[in-house]
């Protein structure tokens, strides 16, 4: 199995009349999904942390884990034999489990050709943005991929405007850069880090210096919440949850499928 520990750093900052920041911490993992894994963390498996495919590929709850990224690749013309196709996720904590984005990656050559962000709501809702350049060639850190807002993720953002994705990553370090334009408004948010073997270690350390994983992220998501709403930022209450499952970046042909 492919399996590293990404301790990464995510900032997001808010643009227009009302503007918030906030920077933190995260504990990510890069793998295939394949093999075994080193104490601590289990595929399928309860563990202190866990890697559980029903979570990731498809809906909520009813993921198919690889084998789905694989179909939908395939059903866009790329060629999986000898890719390889990789998940950048936090994984879930002792019984608790919640991603506000999953990144699947697609390698040819060794460089990434498709990025798949998989995202979710506190709202129970997600929606996949299909990433890649028409051709596939290698995704760039200056390449930038253009994706209509489809689903409703902040209550002080509205279903509108598009998300412009950039995306880095060789074999050192992943930087990612989602930037949600709304006119005048929208919220730059990254994510970045050191690609480092998981060890035993590194995941108890994760542990102790991040404790309850799942349960932190929501914490610190309702904790900006309530600094947004003491600024009266306006509060849209819960959208209707896409029509479809992924939609397609407007650079990749057979957008909207």
């Amino acid at each position: 199995m492919i399996l590293e520990h990404i301790q990464a750093r995510t900032h997001h900052a808010r643009r227009g009349t009302l503007k918030n920041a906030f920077s933190y911490g995260v504990d990510y993992v890069l793998t295939d999904l394949g093999g075994t894994t080193p104490p601590w963390i289990s595929h399928n498996r309860f563990n202190l942390w866990s890697l559980w495919d029903h979570r990731h590929g498809g809906p909520q709850g009813k993921g198919r884990g690889v084998a789905w990224f694989k179909d939908v690749l395939e059903s866009r013309g790329f060629q999986t034999d000898g890719a390889q196709l990789l998940l950048l996720t936090q994984p879930s904590f002792l019984w608790f489990h919640f991603n506000p984005v999953s990144f699947w990656i697609a390698l040819a050559d060794g460089t990434p050709r498709v990025f798949v962000a998989e995202v979710n709501s506190t709202f129970g809702q997600r929606h996949c943005y299909v990433c890649a350049h028409e051709d596939f060639r290698p995704i760039q850190r200056g390449d930038t991929l253009t994706a209509e807002k489809l689903m409703h993720v902040s209550p002080f953002q509205q279903v509108a405007g598009q998300y412009r994705f950039n995306f880095a990553m060789n074999e050192s370090e992943i930087d990612i850069r989602i930037s949600f334009e709304n006119g005048d408004h929208g919220v730059l948010a990254t994510l970045s880090g050191k690609r480092l073997p998981a060890t035993g270690a590194s995941l108890i350390g994760a542990a102790l210096r991040r404790p309850l994983g799942a349960v932190r992220v929501l914490a610190l998501i309702h904790w900006q919440a309530a600094i947004l709403y003491l600024k009266r930022a306006p509060f849209l209450k819960k959208q209707p949850a896409p029509a479809r499952l992924m939609s397609d970046s407007q650079n990749l042909r057979g957008a909207d499928k």
